[in-house]
This record gives structure tokens, C-alpha cells and sequence, in this order.
């Protein structure tokens, strides 16, 4: 069958498109949803059922439509969830509300088709009838006139080949630590050793405090950072005018630092720089966000991405204990024996150090959406459909989020999402995905809608 849209996917991304589809085009229409993941929309972080895993955005933020900002906190409201628009929701809450959204515009009539197809799409048939046809892995294919690749990212792997690790070793290597089954493993005074300080870090801290684990957690990461709080009471964003802001890194890293010292809280000028930071990047030429993302991403992402108040508090105290030890610096190897050995070099070091662990858990967090973890993007990139970004950042597109080689007499070819952060660098957030979606449903609804009237005259 031939689709009038195809989107290729099964995370938010794919959900907050098939969403803004669903609103916007004519009842004619018919979209196909292509994914893999029995969770569909709701992906590795919303679908957590541990309450003490929370949003670190604000839940008025939060919502799914652009247009509707309050729709998550009146969702929380229907649902006798005491929180406010400044509160930070749980993520298994927000799953649920993805699902409910989804599900009452599924119910809307008329609207357009809408089908959804378990299945990996694996390879692409070039175009035909200005259409693009999907193979998937159960041997089945359908075709598509506009394409939305959802494409999102995976858990990175551990940064070292462990293959060589017995049975029994390799058992204590937790690679996927969202799947929750492994924490029942875990003896309470058992040791364990995190891979990565991030956010990933701080949500599997709570979960074994929340199995009553009490036994010792060192923490590696290459520079030791762990994530910075939000406030209860922020201040106002600064005011910031991103047209006069330097684009050489070093010269605006000094501009950014003196403006956190003028006002009462960093997080003003963090605040004033979000909703701006897309056009900062495009600013940016690609030396200067090259050299950003090999000398300031890990500084930007504590500070950036942040943590809730009451979650930071209870990771302040944890680590105060003594239960946890974070260290800077680089994995070497592991070794096997009664325990596992990790040996790794100190940031700024020479000599090695080990740490004997009974367990080794992988939050390195997530890996950069990319060509090389999809046979699908292989795929379209031989056939010449895709081009990848040349710093690693997902495929090239145009600030329309189109790929721009797409043919003119072939199937548009948008991507929503991870893939796309070459172009936007922030298009990972709710804020930023939901604004993107909307945009490309707008653009496929005026095509479709720009038919419906040929036909119909």
C-alpha cells in the first residue's frame, strides 16, 4: 500500500508527528507508523514505572502541543496528581499522558487514517510514483509519499570491549540498566561501580536506594561532573541578545561566564539562552562547534540539564553519607576474579588505579543519533537519499528539518528529532520536539491539503 505519510519510528519524536498529523490533515489522508518498540511513544526514559524517576523540565513545559502549553498540568489535574506548572512530574506520569493524548485523537471523527505496523524497517526501493518503499524485516513492504524518519538513539555502549569476561563476570555487567529486573540481583551490602555521571547516573542511584541498597557506589566518568540543580524559586531569564554574541567559542564561553556573574543566579543566563540556542548554533561556523563539542559539552550538560530540586537534595545527601565516590578518569580494562576489577587512569594522572566491584552498570547515557546504528540509514545513504552530518550529529537536513537531497519528483524526506541535531543542536527536549513535529505536519498537511483541492476541482 501507498501512504500518504510514513513515519518511520517508534519514540516520542514519532508520536508527537503522528499527533500533529492527526490534527492537521485532511480525513482522506492515511499515515502509516513504522516501529519495533512495544512501548510506542513513550521510549526507554517515559516508560520507567519507578515514581522516583522524574522529568528534569518542569511539567509546564512539558506538554505535547505547542499550542496548548497547559495541557500536561491539566492532564496531571484530571488526574488527582497535586502538581503545578513549576513541579516536576514523574516520567512514568508523562508516559501515561503521551498514551492518553495519543489515544484521544485516535477516537477524534473524522480524521485521517492511521495505521500501526510492529515491524523493523530494514531497507528502502528507491522511488516510484513519487513514492519511497520500506522493507521491513518480516519481509512485508509499503510505500510512502512523505517520509518522517523518527530515528531516535540508544544506550551508548560501554566504552570497552568486555567479551573476554567469564559467564559469571559478564552476568554482573548490567549494559541496559532501564531494564529494572537487574536491581533484584543486587544484594543489599553488594558494591557497585557506575559507568558515567550523568543523569542516567543519578535516576539508578534512586532506584537502588529505593531496593534498599546500602552498600558502597563508586561513580567513573571522564571528568567527574555530575548534574547541577534546578531552583524552586527561579529568577527571571536574562535578557540576551544572541545577534551580538561572539561565535568564537572561547570569546563567547568569557561573555557567557561575565553575564552568570552579573545576575543573582547562573541559571538567569542559561534560562535566556534557552529557547535561543538553536539560532545561536546555526550561527556558530562548523570550526566552533567542533571544538565546542570536544571542550565544553560536559560543562554544558550540567548545567543545562538539570535535575529537580528534591531530587539533587537527596543525591547531596547520599553522596555527603559516603556511600558514594566519584571519580575522574579514563577505563582501561576489567579483570575477572572473585569480584570484578576495574582499572582506569585518573583525569590528569599518569599512574593506574582499580576499584574492586560486584557489579559494573552502564549509564553512560545515551548514544549521538547517527548513520551507522541503522540498516535503514545505511540503506538510504547508499541509494544517496541521506548525507551524514559531518560532525557526527545525525544526517543533514534543512532548517525546514527536509533532507535536502530529496528529489523533486520523489517522496519528501523530513527527519524529526535526534537525527536532526547537526542543524538544531537542542532537538532531544519536549520544547524543542514538539515545535519541530508541528512544523513538519504543517508542511505535509499543505501538500496534502494543495491536492485535495486539485482533486476536488
Amino acid at each position: 500500500m501507498v501512504y500518504d505519510v510514513v513515519i518511520v519510528g517508534a519514540g516520542f519524536s514519532a508520536i508527537a508527528s503522528v499527533c500533529n498529523l492527526i490534527e492537521l490533515l485532511p480525513a482522506s489522508s492515511s499515515v502509516a507508523v513504522v516501529g519495533d518498540d512495544p512501548g510506542f511513544g513513550r521510549g526507554t526514559a517515559y516508560r520507567t514505572e519507578l515514581y522516583l524517576h522524574r522529568l528534569n523540565v518542569p511539567a509546564g513545559r512539558m506538554s505535547l502541543f505547542a499550542d496548548r502549553p497547559e495541557a500536561f498540568v491539566d492532564w496531571l489535574a484530571e488526574h488527582k496528581r497535586p502538581l503545578g506548572a513549576g513541579d516536576f512530574a514523574s516520567r512514568q506520569d508523562y508516559g501515561l499522558y503521551i498514551r492518553d493524548s495519543l489515544a484521544g485523537l485516535l477516537r477524534k471523527k473524522p480524521r485521517c487514517r492511521v495505521d500501526f505496523i510492529k515491524a523493523k524497517a530494514t531497507g528502502c526501493v528507491g522511488r516510484y510514483n513519487a513514492a519511497l518503499g520500506f522493507l521491513f524485516d518480516n519481509g512485508n513492504e509499503i510505500a510512502g509519499r512523505n517520509i518522517v524518519l523518527c530515528l531516535g538513539v540508544g544506550s551508548a555502549k560501554l566504552p570497552i570491549d568486555l567479551s573476554g569476561l567469564s559467564a559469571i563476570g559478564a552476568s554482573h555487567v548490567v549494559d541496559n540498566p532501564w531494564r529494572l529486573s537487574w536491581l533484584g540481583r543486587v544484594a543489599s551490602e553488594d558494591s557497585v561501580c557506575i559507568l558515567g555521571s550523568g543523569l542516567t547516573m543519578i535516576d539508578q542511584l534512586l532506584a537502588l536506594h529505593a531496593h534498599g541498597f546500602k552498600g558502597h557506589i563508586d561513580v567513573i566518568s571522564r571528568r567527574g561532573l555530575a548534574p547541577l540543580s534546578h531552583v524552586r524559586a527561579p529568577k527571571p531569564p536574562a535578557e540576551l541578545d544572541i545577534a551580538t554574541l561572539p561565535t568564537r567559542l572561547s570569546e563567547l564561553m568569557r561573555t557567557l561566564r561575565r553575564e552568570s556573574r552579573r545576575v543573582d543566579d547562573w541559571r538567569s543566563v542559561m534560562d535566556g539562552l534557552r529557547p535561543q540556542t538553536q539560532a545561536l548554533w546555526q550561527r556558530l561556523p562548523l570550526s566552533e562547534r567542533s571544538r565546542f563539542l570536544r571542550h565544553a559539552l560536559p560543562w554544558w550538560n550540567i548545567h543545562r540539564h538539570r535535575v529537580a530540586p528534591d531530587v539533587f537534595e537527596r543525591f547531596e545527601e547520599i553522596t555527603r553519607s559516603g556511600q558514594i565516590a566519584l571519580h575522574a578518569g579514563y577505563l582501561l580494562n576489567v579483570e575477572d576474579g572473585d569480584r570484578l576489577t576495574l582499572c582506569f587512569r585518573a583525569r590528569g594522572r599518569r599512574d593506574v588505579r582499580s576499584i574492586q566491584t560486584d557489579w559494573i552498570v552502564n549509564c553512560t547515557g545515551m548514544e549521538r543519533a547517527g548513520i551507522a546504528h541503522s540498516p535503514l540509514l545505511r540503506e538510504m545513504q547508499h541509494q544517496g537519499l541521506i548525507e551524514a552530518d559531518p560532525l557526527g550529529l545525525g544526517i543533514i537536513v534543512d532548517p525546514q528539518s527536509r533532507i535536502p537531497k530529496t528529489a523533486e519528483n520523489g517522496a519528501s524526506i523530513y527527519a524529526v528529532g535526534a537525527l536532526t541535531a547537526g542543524q538544531f543542536w537542542e532537538i532531544t527536549a519536549v520544547p524543542d520536539l514538539r515545535v519541530q513535529a508541528r512544523k513538519v505536519a504543517e508542511a505535509i498537511a499543505e501538500r496534502l491539503w494543495a491536492r485535495t483541492r486539485q482533486d476536488d476541482g
